[in-house]
């Protein structure tokens, strides 16, 4: 019974990992949810029908478990439902799964032998607090109310609103885009240094902070069309400075494509690279960890995880941006738009290679030194990026990836960087050295 026992609960946590690996990692969260359900329920038939075969104390209450779990897998799947839809459902699968879990207990302490039982407790246990994470993460306020007061604007872009939000004075505007699962208060401390001299906005992709969800590609031509939008819409004038941060470096040289005359100057700041997959010899096998890692990570902390990362991890920022940053970030909903726009990157990077010259726009490279030391590629990526431009320069400073944004020395050399290619604009001048 033993043996049964452990190759039953086995079979169905292996078929799980198997379908994430292997199989669903680019699909809907509903998807990867169904079929994980079903993975599992094949290890409760498989208790049913072993015992039930090979000794004489057949457990077919493990019936109960297999069915519930595969009709549940088929229809989540089937209708493939998108936020709020799925942080709704909590309601209704928390509450089920705590109840399945105490029935599987109390099933397996009245009919299974006594060290049988050890390999069902733990799945039992684990389906319970699952459950009530589930509910306690439901229960918690959404990242949106949590986050409040929300600066800026909602500015309806067709069918959803993008959040904007614009400060100071001065022309021409900068544009601050965010990287991948990064939202808009990440640029607390390099929004009030820019505006001291200039306009300045920052925003959220669609499904990111304040933002509404879209149903639309998680790629960069969306991202560059939809930020068009939003700017007109809020009457916000061109031509601008973009300034992109890891991810949000495609994103502005996408839109500086799209829309060339709308484009003043470009800061890259630690950005990905166009060609990146080619360049950078350790991409190819980060992006696969991280897509089929992501694949889980929206439905983990829809069962209580992200509420006790929230509260535990938000980045060192000037008030309450740090706390906003972690609401944001640590949640089902920013692990899913992370999870898209990270699946969806590949097709982003060949979408930025459709920019191959910006003339003589200013353009600014700052690379952090973690990454150059830590990546083989990087340096020559930054390097390839920097020669888009005849008036360009490359600097490469001692910080991390996300420390040219949270690190008040990081960040100071960010604001340098656009400062200098405002100041080419409104000059008509080659950039500074530094």
């Amino acid at each position: 019974m033993g043996r049964i026992a452990f190759a039953s609960m086995a079979t169905g946590a292996l078929a799980a990992v198997g379908l994430i690996v292997g199989v669903v990692p680019d699909a809907s969260e509903a998807r990867v949810i169904g079929a994980v359900m079903v993975a599992f329920a094949t290890g409760w038939a498989m208790l049913a029908f072993l015992t039930t075969r090979w000794t004489t104390q057949p457990q077919r209450w493990a019936y109960v478990p297999a069915a519930v779990m595969a009709t549940s897998g088929v229809v989540v799947a089937a209708i493939n439902a998108g936020e709020p839809t799925m942080t709704r459902l909590s309601w209704v699968w928390a509450p089920a799964m705590v109840a399945l879990g105490v029935w599987v207990w109390r099933q397996a302490r009245r009919t299974m032998p006594g060290r049988s039982r050890l390999f069902i407790y733990p799945v039992a246990s684990a389906m319970a607090l699952a459950g009530l994470g589930g509910l306690y993460q439901a229960s918690a306020p959404s990242p949106t109310a949590a986050a409040e007061p929300m600066p800026g604007k909602l500015v309806d872009v067709g069918g959803y609103r993008l959040h904007l939000n614009c400060t100071g004075t001065g022309s021409p505007t900068v544009v601050l885009l965010n990287g991948l699962g990064e939202v808009s208060p990440l640029w607390a401390r390099i929004q009030p240094a820019v505006a001291a001299t200039s306009r300045v906005c920052t925003y959220d992709r669609a499904g990111q902070g304040w933002s509404d969800d879209s149903s639309n590609p998680a790629d960069a031509t969306t991202a560059a069309t939809d930020l068009h939008k939003l700017l007109t819409a809020a009457g916000e004038p061109g031509p601008f400075v973009l300034a992109g941060h890891s991810s949000g470096g495609i994103h502005a040289l996408t839109y500086t494509h799209m829309y060339p005359s709308d484009v003043a100057g470009v800061v890259l700041l630690d950005s990905a690279s166009p060609h990146q997959v080619e360049l950078v010899k350790t991409f190819n096998g980060e992006y696969q960890v991280m897509r089929r890692a992501l694949a889980i990570a929206p439905t983990l902390f829809r069962s209580g995880i992200g509420h006790v990362l929230a509260a535990a991890t938000p980045p060192a920022l000037p008030g309450q941006a740090g706390a906003q940053v972690s609401t944001f970030t640590n949640s089902g909903r920013g692990w899913a738009n992370q999870r898209a726009e990270q699946a969806a990157l590949p097709v982003a990077f060949r979408q930025a290679q459709a920019l191959t010259t910006l003339g003589d726009t200013p353009l600014v490279v700052l690379t952090a030194k973690d990454n150059v030391d830590a990546k083989p590629g990087w340096g020559t990526a930054q390097d390839q990026m920097a020669a888009l431009s005849t008036n360009s320069r490359h600097t490469v400073e001692n910080q991390s990836h996300v420390g040219l944004l949270t690190d008040p020395t990081g960040a100071t050399h960010a604001v340098a960087a656009i400062t200098d290619v405002l100041a080419a604009v409104r000059t008509h001048s080659p950039l500074p050295t530094r």
